[in-house]
This record gives C-alpha cells, structure tokens and sequence, in this order.
C-alpha cells in the first residue's frame, strides 16, 4: 500500500462514506456532495493509479460521463464510431447501433486518467478524500453499519457513518466483509491488456477480433481487441470467459503478446506489448448480498459488469446516480436496492450470461462466429447488445426478444441476477 498524500486527515465521522475512488465510488462522491452531503472519499491507493481495463468507452458511457457534467474529459479523445469486426478471413465496420439516444460516438481513454479525472471532479464538488487507506471491516448494530475499521501505515482508525456506499471493485474486500458472495457458476471474464504504439492510435473504430488463436493455431474461447487512446498508442487486450465448470485455461500473457504479433500490420503497431496487467471479472450481478440497512454496493463491487464483453464503465456511472437518489429515497436499502439493481439490469444481465455461457463452450464460436461474421445485420445486432445499447425504452423486436430471453432466463435460474 502506498503512502497517504500529506495533509489528508482521516477524520473521525461522515455522513456518507464512500470505499473505492474508480469511477463508480467518485461518481457517487460528486453526486452526493453536489447535494451538500459531507462525503469521505476513502480509497487504499493513492491517485493517479492504473487499472486493468481495456479502456474503451461505449455511447452509453459517454453520455453518463457527459450527464455527470464531465463530457469535456474526451474532447481531445477519439471519437469512435464503431466496431471493426474481424474473424474467419472477414471484416465489418459497424456503426455503434441505436445509439442516437446517448450519442453517435464512444471514446476511450486510459484509466489511470479517467479515475483520476472523475475522482479529481469529486473533490472539486466538495468530497473529502482520503487516500493511501484500506476499509477493512465494519461494525454492526441491528444489521446497520455504525463505523468502518480503516488502516494507514498500519494504524487502525474508525469512522462513524450514517450511510456507507461499496465501490471497492471487483474484489470488494469490504463487501465480503459484508457478506457479498461472489457465484462463479455463471460467467465470468479473464482478461489481459496492455499498451503498444501505434499508426492507428487517433482511429475511428474499436477493432474486436472474435476469432482468437493461440500460438500453435488453436482456436480459443475467447476474444481480442485494440482500443485507439489518440496519444500514439492503443489498448491491446484478450479475454475469456469461463465458469467453475469451465475454466479458462489459458496462459493469458502468450496470447496477449501472440495476438498483438497478428494485428501488428492492420493496426500499424510499432513497439512490443507493455504495462500488461490481467485481472478476474465478476459479471451480470452474479453476487449476493448487495445492500443492508445502511450501506450498498456498486459498479464492479456489485458485478454490474456486462457479461458478453467485460464493460462496465457506464453500469459504474449508473449505478452511483442510482445509489445517491436512493439515499435520499429509502430509509433501509435491504430490499430496495437489489430490487432496483434487479429491474434495471436483470432481464439483460441473465439473458447475457446464459448467451456468455454458451461461449464457454469452444465449439460454440465458431459455430455462431463463422456465419455470424458474413452477415451485416445481425452483427450490428450482436454490437448493439454487447454495447449495451438497449434500454427499456426501445421497443423493436430484437429489443423486446431480448428482454423476452432475459425474463424467461431469469425466471428459470436457481439464482438469478443479485438474488
């Protein structure tokens, strides 16, 4: 753990503190201070910090940057049109779909920056941060949280709080604490990035790669991307899914660095693979324990993470908004936060994660992949669902299939999503 910046005292109490400064527990912090809450922004490292992601932001996401009033961050990043398509000798460009309703265009920019960023947006509105220091538990009266136990240079403090929100990540080592139980017999995503210059750095389009090989040619339950950052380097990256049944066995730093040796001509690349980081992704809000009287979780810490390609950005964005109208709301958060987290994300999170399932299941790509990739429509159909570009408003007929699957899904599932 690093140390503290100089001059961040701890405190003794807050009226909400929030655990975890990635963009969902800043988000959060902004919101709740804008309306002259006293927050303690409390996070274990200190800023600017990396995370392991790929870096790409949807439409979706950069409407909740732009709605929390941060849209300026991405004036100077690409402006992404699409997806480039590749797998079984064929390329599609597709436009991002449907998503007039949030903007023609995603970005993308590192997280070492965008956390920062938005975490620095908190403070401005009147957080209080408070860096270098780890919640490590909490102490409970009547099921509600009275004070968090945090650690800095090995001292413990305690800070009493009135409501407390869970941003802490993937891990959420205070919502295990919690009780937060992470179920991995749905799917979840590993995954491994890295940064390599490039030609193609102020592109247009997110290449995606669906047919993903590794050194010797076998084809692999996976995935492979290049994000454009606009600064002369991409993100390059590869992921999988897997469940407890169906591990991802791959030496995931071999393909990232074979994958970037295949992409190397069409992206332009000019260095090797560098800053590689990998990391476990629960997804499609496959935990429990999500809320108490006092206290939620949210973004990653939650597995609001879409199954189907890893995002989570804007889920994090949302649900911070979510959380701090809910505090003003709801006196107990027990049931009515897994309630909501369950009608907005629910259907489309169990439909994803039995489609994500699926593709755990090797012979599953290219089954689905090789015809999949020859045909326009439904490729901008398989974009518009892993975007995340779908709501509850749109009524079509893929829009309402899907929500159909996810109904049908959910209600045949022993544990359906944050239940």
């Amino acid at each position: 753990m690093t140390s503290a910046t100089p001059g961040e005292a701890i405190g003794d109490s807050a009226d909400l503190l929030v655990v975890g400064a990635g963009p969902a527990g800043a988000a959060a912090s902004a919101r709740a201070a804008a309306r002259g809450r006293d927050v303690v922004l409390l996070d274990a490292q200190v800023f600017p910090r990396d995370k392991t992601c790929g870096d790409g932001l949807t439409p979706r996401a950069v409407a909740g940057l732009t709605e929390l009033g941060m849209g300026g961050l991405l004036d100077d990043r690409p402006r992404i049109r699409g997806l480039e398509l590749n797998g079984w000798g064929r390329q599609q460009r597709v436009d991002w779909p449907g998503a007039n309703r949030f903007g023609p265009y995603g970005s993308a920019i590192a997280r070492v920056e965008l956390d920062d960023a938005i975490r620095r947006f908190a403070v401005e509105r009147g957080a209080r941060m408070v860096s270098g220091t780890k919640a490590i538990g909490a102490h409970l009266v009547g099921g509600r949280v009275e004070s968090v136990t945090v650690v800095r240079d090995g001292e413990r403090h305690e800070i009493r709080v009135r409501d407390v929100i869970v941003a802490d990540g993937v891990r959420s080592g205070l919502g295990r604490s919690l009780g937060r139980t992470w179920h991995r017999d749905t799917a979840f995503g590993v995954a491994a990035r890295s940064y390599v210059d490039s030609g193609r750095a102020d592109s247009e389009w997110m290449g995606s790669h669906l047919e993903l090989r590794d050194p010797d040619g076998a084809l692999l339950p996976g995935y492979g991307w290049v994000f454009p950052l606009g600064n002369g380097t991409v993100n390059v990256g590869v992921g999988a899914l897997a469940t407890d049944k169906r591990p991802a066995s791959m030496a995931l730093r071999p393909i990232l660095e074979h994958y970037a040796t295949m992409v190397a001509g069409d992206w332009e690349l000019t260095s090797k693979p560098r800053g590689v980081a990998s990391a476990l992704l629960p997804m499609g809000g496959a935990v429990t324990g999500v809320a108490g009287a006092n206290w939620m979780l949210i973004g990653d810490a939650a597995a609001c993470v879409n199954p189907l390609n890893g995002e989570g950005i804007d889920y994090a964005i949302e649900t911070a908004k979510s959380a701090v109208e809910m505090l003003d709301a709801e006196n107990d958060y027990s049931a009515a936060w897994p309630a909501l987290l369950r009608a907005e994300y629910g259907t489309s999170f169990a439909a994803a994660r039995r489609a994500a399932g699926l593709l755990t299941v090797p012979q599953t790509v290219p089954l689905l992949g090789r015809p999949g990739i020859r045909s326009p429509k439904l490729m901008s159909t398989v974009v518009r669902v892993m975007g995340n570009l779908l709501t509850d408003e749109d009524s079509d007929l893929i829009a309402r299939a899907w929500r159909s699957a996810g109904r049908v899904t959910a209600g045949l599932e022993d544990r359906p999503p944050f239940s």
